[in-house]
């Protein structure tokens, strides 16, 4: 095998499959890369997988001789990250007759390094999902999507369902969910071309794989489209010269649509920088102690006012205007929990819908995108 590529398509698609090149590798080819070059198309494709997450893009190189290899990722990342911009020449001599085992040589202009290398056949296949029709999204809509619920998944492995964001895909809708037990967001966009019949399918996507979706699609066109394909308990993203796979997670995901609220008690319609930013203060004090803020409301004054006592450190109280509808009520909050999702609604104004002061909030965009984001409300102890 031999090829020429520039080092900047070979050090950027490199740093990208790496990241699903496992730290610990249960067998020793998984720490590498997959390289395959293919002198008809002139393409050269990358691939890592650990197994769980599989990541394969592919760029365009002068390929003088096809081939396979899998070389060690770490290594191979850490030199061609180093090396000047230009042009690398790849070229792998197999000294079989030696007992050196596969060599592969990287030879930038100014000089000439050799990695030792393992045979391709060694190297897992990624799994491939057959006869299962495509859903088509914009990469604008899953960009969205991802973002508007990757936050609230939880990172707690024995939750393993919760690690996860939940996609349902309707005939001409995909909703992403995602909760950790103490909040939920749940963010619906259109597909790009809707699925035929009635067909609804659910699989719940672990947030590691989604993350590095997100980082994927950050380079990619936003009017790109991306294919998705799921079977049993497996998923695939294609598009362009790229592909992620990854394993779904098992187990029943928890039913909840039935925890948002259908009818509210009162109602509060606020400036959300402004919210975010006032938070932001408290939360200078919140932080000293156990992370809590109160939220008072304030009907005949038609405002909100944010306190939080941080005993033996002191204390702070910020008022804003805010339309009010329905009584007066103080409730609390993590104020992590709250900004966190107040700072993923994509609008200038938010809603805020309640009813007790122990029951779910519900927080939700004016205008534009179908978000819901839920936080569940703290005790307060006088």
């Amino acid at each position: 095998m031999k090829l020429v590529c520039a080092q900047s398509d070979l050090s950027t698609n490199l740093s990208l499959v790496s990241r699903a090149v496992p730290s610990r590798p249960t067998h020793p080819v998984l720490a590498n890369v997959l390289l395959q070059a293919d002198a008809q198309t002139n393409q050269v494709s990358l691939t890592a997988f650990d197994l769980s997450l599989g990541i394969r893009t592919s760029f365009s190189a002068e390929v003088l001789e096809g081939g396979a290899i899998a070389l060690p990722a770490k290594l191979l990342v850490d030199i061609t990250s180093r090396l000047p911009e230009g042009e690398i020449t790849l070229d792998d001599e197999s000294g079989d007759n030696t007992g050196e085992g596969i060599i592969v040589t990287l030879k930038p202009k100014s000089g000439k390094y050799q990695v030792r290398a393992m045979g391709a056949e060694e190297f897992p296949e990624l799994p491939i999902i057959e006869n299962s029709e495509a859903i088509h999204l914009t990469t604008a809509a899953l960009i969205e999507g991802l973002r508007g619920s990757l936050f609230a998944t939880s990172a707690d492995e024995t939750k393993q369902v919760l690690t996860g964001v939940h996609l349902t895909v309707k005939q001409d809708t995909l909703e992403f969910a995602a909760t950790d037990g103490h909040r939920l967001a749940v963010l619906e966009t259109t597909n790009e071309r809707p699925l035929e019949g009635n067909s609804q399918l659910e699989v719940t996507v672990p947030a590691r794989a989604l993350r590095e979706l997100q980082r994927m699609l950050a380079h990619s066109s936003s009017e790109e489209t991306v294919a998705l394909y799921f079977d049993q308990g497996q998923i695939v993203f294609a598009w362009q010269n790229q592909r992620l796979t990854s394993r779904t997670l098992e187990g029943q995901y928890p039913a909840y649509r039935q925890l948002i609220p259908r009818q509210f008690e009162r109602q509060v319609t606020i400036e959300r920088r402004q919210f975010i930013s006032t938070l932001e203060r408290i939360a200078v004090l919140a932080d000293q102690k156990n992370n809590i803020v109160k939220v008072s409301i304030d009907n005949a004054n038609q405002e909100i006012t944010l306190s939080c006592e941080a005993q033996d450190v002191g204390s702070g109280t910020e008022s804003m205007p805010a339309q009010i509808s329905g009584e007066d009520i103080d409730i609390a909050f993590n104020v992590k929990y709250l900004m966190e999702g107040l700072k993923e609604l994509p609008s200038s104004e938010i809603q805020m819908h309640l009813n007790q002061s122990l029951t779910p909030v519900i927080f939700t965009p004016l205008g534009g995108l179908k978000m819901t984001y839920l936080a569940m409300p703290v005790q307060l102890r006088n």
